[in-house]
């Protein structure tokens, strides 16, 4: 019977917007990390086998910024009737945040896919595409933490070391 129980309830959870979004948001930031780690590792041991399985962990790490997003579009109306006043503002930031930094994660997925396919053709590619990957990985890392910053102060108060931002207006998502 408690098994049960348990699986109903996550069951229930799966089918929270919200509750999906908690549960993706660490892959393009702490994926990213690792993969871009493992790409510089593989650069200096010259590694083209250790490159493309980072650089596949950095694709797929940027690609998982789109459902984290669109998950937490989805459950916005249902976390912002659970927060406070600070939390709201958090909350707008985070979003505004997001709505204007994806497309970072894009440009890397794409990027990272063509540093694997491009040496396929042209070989002289891959150390040129890797580093692009790796400049344009810290960037997105960047942006992923900037991000999340503001993310992660919108239920937990503990977080909440400044003042909240200011309230942005509907014109500005």
């Amino acid at each position: 019977m408690e098994i049960r129980f348990i699986s109903e309830g996550l069951l229930r959870d799966f089918r929270q917007p919200e509750y999906i979004h908690v549960l993706l948001n660490p892959l393009p930031v702490y994926g990213l990390l690792v993969g871009l780690i493992g790409l510089v590792l593989a650069l200096i041991l010259k590694s083209r086998r250790a490159q493309i399985a980072t650089l596949t962990l950095v694709l797929i790490s940027s690609a998982s910024a789109w459902p984290v997003y669109e998950f937490g579009e989805q459950g916005y109306d249902r976390v912002l009737s659970m927060t406070d006043e600070a939390g709201e503002a958090w909350l707008d930031e985070h979003r505004y945040r997001a709505e204007n930094l994806i497309w970072v994660f894009y440009a890397l997925a794409a990027v990272s896919t063509f540093a694997i396919a491009a040496p396929i053709k042209w070989p002289k590619s891959s150390m040129p595409l890797a580093v692009a990957v790796v400049l344009l990985g810290a960037v997105t890392l960047g942006s992923g933490t900037y991000i999340a910053y503001a993310g992660g102060r919108v239920r937990h108060r503990e977080f909440r070391n400044e003042t909240p931002p200011p309230k942005r207006s509907e014109y500005e998502h």
